[in-house]
């Protein structure tokens, strides 16, 4: 029974130990996440910098896997070239080994006071970031504690005999190298499986030797790509393919370690003479394995990313126009709003421009009479429907998280623009029937009624192209000529009736194809209509009060 109680405590203290790991880089992409997404964009344009801030990023957040999720993010939503992520993941790579580096420190009697501390904050303050701190801290105290736990039960159950016996079944290389990927694939964490390498190792006591599991290390450095493959699988073709560059990058490091290991044998004894302490010989190990990986891989980062290149290529059109997300990525873990939203304004822009292509398309059916087209309508139109449903179901995902009051809007504004631009493609639907019900009744329209109806079409799609473009650009500039464009379909819409009364009694039209012409002038209003609304919908948010007064004013005018 005792021996037992010994098993579930080690249990128990490897569950508390990845808990905290999982809980603190939780609280710490949390508070970091408002300001994650620009550090990225705006900092990482050099590759030199791009390798830093990978590294700083990752140090903060204590999870290399997070960040590399993060930039394939990015670059399924296009924020992000594939060579930058590339360097973005290198120093991901350096970030990762400050947790192995915490571990090694003796602070596990102070667990129990870091968690005291953590709880008063995380429980009992109100300010936000005070609450994101105890959380932090909590998290910290959970890892120790769990650390503390798995030392214990292996003192208690005189365990030393029993690891060592088992890292020397893995003495292999290759089978100690597989063990390693295998554990952090199932681990998901590559911080995680070396913190728990190092409290075995630790219970070995001085027996323990750092070439048994030098092997072991680096197949864990390889496995850390595992949550990366994971969140690829549902991504587009760009985040696949930074994936398959970020796997091969991983293999190239491991491949030029082990020849560094085997031209030069006494290179792990140089690394145990930089401590006697086992737990951090693992720790200055992965330190230097990455840190090694990066300067060597920094000049081969452009080369792997054209091999990934060959080996995927672009296929843009098939993916662009099929029914699914491509800038949005379901499977990775949302953590923060802003970087979320960054990835929903790249699919909602993507989305209007389906729309807008659909809409040119249903008008083209209208004049051309073409069958063909009609279908591609009806085809695209089932597309466009399946990207709202999902928008949407994402945007209430991200709604769940903490979102400050500015994120809050920012969702209220784009599901009002994705409603829009839905509605925009019911009335490209609509525009196609009519074409049908034309050719149907065997109607006919005059060359003028013709004419006219092509001023106003010309005018409605410049007019909703220009207002995704206002959304895309967040420019205030081009929302002076949106309403300009929107006052003159107005205009259009009386003078085109008038018009087409005059003809009606001039016998001029054929009065079978009269009543589809006044509706086609209608949803080509209303669809600007509903452009101005996704124009006015992105200024809601920053404009001054008397700006946006000056726009309803202007657009019921």
């Amino acid at each position: 029974m005792e021996y037992a109680y010994h098993v579930f405590l080690l249990l128990g203290g490897i569950g508390l130990f990845l808990f905290g790991i999982n809980f603190m880089g939780a609280g710490l992409e949390r508070a970091a996440g408002d300001n994650l997404r620009v550090i990225l964009q705006k900092l990482t344009t050099k590759s030199g910098n791009a390798v830093v801030v990978g590294a700083l990023m990752t140090a903060i957040i204590q999870s290399s896997g997070a960040t590399m999720v993060m930039v394939i993010g990015f670059v399924n939503a296009q924020l992000m070239g594939l060579v930058q992520a590339l360097y973005v993941m290198l120093g991901a790579a350096i970030g990762t080994t400050i947790t192995s580096q915490i571990i090694a420190f003796n602070i596990q009697p102070f667990a129990p006071l870091i968690l005291f501390a953590g709880y008063i904050l995380y429980k009992f303050v109100r300010n936000r970031t005070c609450r994101q701190v105890g959380e932090i801290i909590l998290g910290f105290g959970l890892l120790f504690l769990g650390i503390y736990l798995m030392g214990e039960a292996i003192d208690m159950m005189e365990l030393g005999g029993v690891i060592l016996a088992f890292l020397n079944r893995f003495s292999n290389p290759l089978l100690s190298f597989l063990f390693g990927v295998i554990f952090t694939l199932v681990i998901q964490s590559c911080s995680a499986s070396v913190g728990i390498l190092q409290v075995l190792v630790a219970g070995a006591g001085a027996s323990f030797g750092l070439a048994s599991v030098v092997y072991m290390v680096l197949g864990m450095n390889v496995g850390a790509v595992a949550p990366v493959v994971l969140s690829s699988f549902s991504a587009n073709r760009a985040a696949r393919r930074a994936t398959l560059a970020e796997v091969l990058s991983k293999l190239a490091s491991a491949v030029i370690f082990i020849a560094i290991i085997l031209a030069a044998p006494k290179f792990i004894s140089l690394i145990e003479s930089t401590s006697p302490d086992p737990s951090r010989q693992i720790a200055n190990l992965h330190l230097i394995f990455n840190v090694i990986s990066a300067v060597v891989l920094f000049p081969l980062v452009k080369p792997l990313a054209k091999i990934s290149e060959k080996i995927m290529p672009d296929e843009p059109d098939a993916e662009y126009y099929a029914p699914k997300l491509i800038y949005i990525n379901e499977n990775a873990k949302l953590t923060t709003a802003s970087l979320a939203l960054a990835q929903v304004r790249k699919e909602v822009v993507r989305f209007g421009k389906l729309c807008v292509e659909n809409f040119e398309r249903a008008i083209g059916c209208f004049f051309k009479m073409n069958e063909e087209e009609w279908a591609k309508v009806f085809t695209m139109e089932d597309t466009i429907n399946f990207l709202n449903h999902e928008i949407n179901v994402y945007l209430v995902k991200v709604s769940s998280l903490e979102v400050t009051e500015r994120e809050s809007d920012e969702i209220n504004s784009i599901i009002t623009v994705a409603t829009d631009l839905e509605r925009i493609a019911d009335h490209a639907e609509n525009i196609a029937e009519y074409a049908q019900l034309l050719r149907d009744k065997k109607a006919h329209l005059s060359q003028d009624a013709l004419d006219d109806l092509k001023v106003m079409t010309d005018e409605a799609v410049r007019m909703i192209k220009l207002c995704i473009k206002i959304f895309e650009t967040e420019d205030i500039a081009f929302l002076e000529e949106a309403n300009s464009i929107e006052d003159h379909i107005d205009d259009l819409q009386d003078i085109l009736t008038d018009h087409h009364i005059e003809r009606l009694r001039a016998n001029i039209c054929d009065p079978r194809g009269g009543v589809l012409y006044t509706d086609l002038v209608s949803e080509l209003e209303r669809c600007s209509d509903h452009a101005m609304n996704i124009a006015e919908s992105v200024f809601g948010k920053d404009a001054p009060i008397e700006t946006l007064s000056d726009v309803g004013s202007q657009a019921k005018g």
